[in-house]
């Protein structure tokens, strides 16, 4: 049995070595998804901000996701990572913000 559990440890770490740039990268896309898909959401679509909060809902919960109407600028952050979105006009809809 110990053998066993050996094993699927060692099979694991070496999963997790093989995709550790996927691993790192995953806290980012979260907020990427949430702040690019809620922006879209609200300023391409024109739908309401509880419909957008839901569409972009994840099994992973946001720590936030705020908009400033003003500027067309969405926020989100979860796992400890930050993104935004803003709308750029009809024709470019919603970009991720450096």
């Amino acid at each position: 049995m110990k053998r066993i559990f050996l094993l699927l440890a060692l099979a694991l770490l070496a999963w997790a070595w093989h995709e550790r740039q996927a691993l790192a990268d995953f806290p980012g896309i979260l907020s990427a998804y949430s702040a690019k898909e809620y922006c879209s959401c609200r300023y391409v679509m024109g739908f309401d901000p509880a419909y957008c909060r839901g569409y972009v809902q994840q099994y992973l919960p946001l720590g936030l996701l705020e908009e400033d109407n003003t500027r067309r600028l969405v926020r989100a952050e979860g796992l400890g990572r930050g993104n935004q979105a803003q709308w750029q006009g009809p024709r470019e809809g919603c970009r991720l913000l450096p």
